[in-house]
């Protein structure tokens, strides 16, 4: 292929409108972009001089499955402020409003937006008609999720019941066993779907950006640890750092900022699969064996290998959610879940968790009086589109190289796009 210009406008089976520009000039790819075309929707100005009683619950709207995440996020920023610890009990149940996110996306990413692809098919409406046992499944597992985040924090989106310190309310012991009984049910599922995404064919791409994650000794962490860590540099840093640490940048093709590095200038990715990466030891032995079994272990670099980080993620999450409710209903943390008191006080605080979709981040500097004077958020998605063109540029390359023609060029371009599970709308929050 000597020179063409591939374009496809509002992308199809992803989160938020976006186009990619790709163009080939004598066999070479010149321009390769995800350009974000959904107009600013300025919550970090939406929230100035606001209480932080509102904060929290504001945040939330940033997006309808990761709402928790931003919920748990924020409440994390605050308490920082605050110098607020709250109970073990209370760190139980923000994992399971997390988790509960974890079920919501990565079940309908795989089978409404990412398993069409694998499986000619333009939509999951087709799959419907063929495989109608496998789609009510995955919306069985979607739906598993909506009940978890329900029972824990509400609602099934924009959770109610967490506040600074601790929870407003919480179900009874009897719930917490019919949910774990539900987490164990679910799981021979999750295991089928770690062997379905293993058999799907995909290009070897490795991408030349870091990985980031969430870490802590001996730990799977995804709202319980203040540490990050750049897999391939090597480095940890406190979440404290996160703006010494992380550059944003500006980009005329997109409406989102990009996000480097700042001591290597690289861009990184920030996903399920960095989790993998970062935390291989301390996944549950299920998604261990089953993550060994579809030759996905660590170091993994190819962002394809994006979906069969979520599906073993699906099958740790039910087993860690079925282990914390049993917990929960035997009364085996310390502490009460009511909100512990603390003292409004001027500061700056730094929130951290692993939302679905990779690694987040929520500052906040409060006055005296607990307003916001200023606020921050750098979303997974916002994090990766940098390195994503760089891995769409690869892409384009290996295939221009092996003669691949215009239409498998740009089949495998969106696949790529959605391998990466991108929530446009949260990029320009």
């Amino acid at each position: 292929m000597a020179s063409t210009s591939i374009t496809v406008e509002h992308m199809a089976r992803v989160e938020g409108h976006g186009d990619i520009r790709l163009v080939i000039e004598g066999g070479q790819v010149t321009t390769c972009e995800m350009a974000v075309v959904e107009p600013a929707r300025l919550f970090e100005s939406m929230v100035r001089r606001r209480s932080y009683e509102e904060v929290p619950y504001i945040a939330s709207r940033v997006c309808g499955i990761c709402s928790s995440s931003h919920v748990v996020t924020d409440l994390r920023a605050i308490e920082a402020v605050f110098g607020v610890e709250v109970s073990d009990r209370t760190e139980a149940l923000r994992e399971l409003l997390v988790y509960g996110s974890f079920l919501q996306n990565h079940a309908t990413h795989l089978f409404v937006f990412a398993a069409p692809d694998f499986l000619g098919h333009k939509s999951v409406f087709p799959l419907a008609d063929v495989n109608p046992e496998l789609l009510q499944k995955a919306l069985g597992l979607k739906a598993l999720g909506n009940e978890l985040c329900t029972l824990v924090g509400g609602r099934s989106i924009h959770p109610i019941t967490a506040v600074v310190g601790g929870f407003t309310h919480e179900i009874e012991p009897a719930e917490y066993l019919r949910l774990a009984d539900a987490m164990d049910r679910a799981r021979p599922f999750a295991l089928e779907c770690v062997d379905l995404f293993r058999d799907f064919d995909t290009l070897d791409v490795q991408t030349e950006g870091d990985l980031l994650a969430m870490v802590a000794p001996g730990a799977y962490p995804v709202c319980t640890s203040d540490t990050a860590r750049f897999v391939r540099a090597g480095y940890d840093f406190a979440v404290d750092a996160v703006e010494e640490e992380i550059e944003e940048y500006p980009q005329h093709s997109s409406a989102a900022f990009l996000a480097r590095a700042r001591r290597t200038g690289r861009p990184y990715l920030t996903a399920a699969l960095a989790r993998v990466n970062a935390s291989w030891d301390a996944l549950c032995k299920d998604a261990r064996y089953a993550a060994a079994k579809a030759g996905l272990r660590p170091p993994e670099y190819n962002p394809f290998a994006n979906n069969i980080a979520q599906a073993v993620e699906l099958v740790d999450v039910l087993d860690r959610c079925a282990a914390l409710c049993r917990r929960l209903a035997a009364d085996d943390f310390a502490g009460p879940s009511a909100p512990v008191p603390f003292t409004v006080c001027a500061g700056r605080g730094v929130g951290f968790t692993e939302a679905p979709r990779g690694a987040l981040f929520h500052i906040l500097d409060l006055d005296g009086e607990g307003r916001v004077e200023r606020a921050s958020i750098l979303t997974p998605t916002a994090q990766n589109i940098a390195n994503l063109e760089a891995d769409m540029a690869q892409l384009a390359e290996k295939m221009v190289d092996a003669d691949y023609d215009e239409a498998m060029i740009r089949l495998e371009i969106e696949k790529l796009v959605r391998a990466y599970d991108p929530c446009l709308s949260c990029s320009v929050h």
